[in-house]
């Protein structure tokens, strides 16, 4: 399985501190945010790591990252010129993915947790993570039918449940096809959640409740959050 991490976009919701940097170059504690979901996939098992962010950023990325030696991983570099969606995004590791199972993981999400059995677990079709929230209205949102997936709604006003889909998937190689056929949505862009749902009409697609902490560092305030929960539990995160 190889993983890619998404660390494009505009950060439009943390000016003017992304001015001038990249939102996941931005610090959480002791680290810079970037650090956080290429720690999650190296706990998971995952050496290699395609990162995909913006033009003006590339080289600062690299500056700070490298190849990954000094993490023990592999990491290799792409550009999104536009920010046209996450799964336009995805599309891009095409050529670095290959045939291989893919880890996806959004920059800007934290977690505790230790996902190597549920990652060693996958085998085929799609796998997401899910998280009871208090604001669902903020997220894609699955409803299951026991432990089934049975339907994805992207920010909906009237959430059928507080179970929001998290920025972590796991996917097979078709999943490539999948985005070539995809209709960009109302706000021009391709959408993660069109991806899960083709897997959940097919019924190929499972979840996992994560557990203990997740933070999506992509405001002031969780921004603030994140690093206070960090600095206090700095064992959890140590590379």
């Amino acid at each position: 399985m190889k993983g890619v991490l998404l660390a494009g976009g505009r950060g439009t919701r943390l000016l003017p501190l992304t001015k001038l940097t990249n939102k996941h170059l931005l610090p959480i504690f002791d680290k810079q945010m970037v650090y956080y979901p290429l720690l999650t996939l190296c706990k998971a098992g995952i050496r290699e790591v395609l990162i995909l962010t913006t033009p003006q950023h590339l080289k600062d990325f690299k500056k700070l990252l490298g190849d990954g030696n000094d993490l023990k991983m592999k990491l290799s570099y792409k550009v999104q010129k536009e920010a046209s969606g996450i799964a336009h995004a995805l599309a891009l590791s095409k050529s670095f993915v290959g045939k291989d199972n893919l880890a996806l993981i959004l920059g800007d999400n934290i977690f505790e947790e230790d996902f190597s059995a549920a990652f060693k677990s996958f085998k085929s079709g799609a796998r997401i993570f899910l998280k009871a929230v208090k604001d669902p209205q903020r997220f894609g949102v699955a409803t299951l039918a026991g432990k089934k997936v049975v339907e994805i709604i992207e920010k909906p006003k009237n959430p059928k449940t507080n179970l929001a889909v998290v920025g972590l998937y796991l996917y097979d190689a078709r999943v490539f096809d999948i985005v070539k056929n995809l209709k960009p949505s109302q706000r021009g862009e391709l959408e993660i959640t069109d991806v899960n749902n083709w897997f959940v009409k097919a019924g190929e697609i499972d979840s996992r409740n994560v557990k203990g902490k997740w933070m999506d560092a992509g405001t002031f305030e969780s921004l603030v959050s994140a690093s206070d929960y960090v600095k206090k539990n700095r064992d959890k995160f140590a590379l």
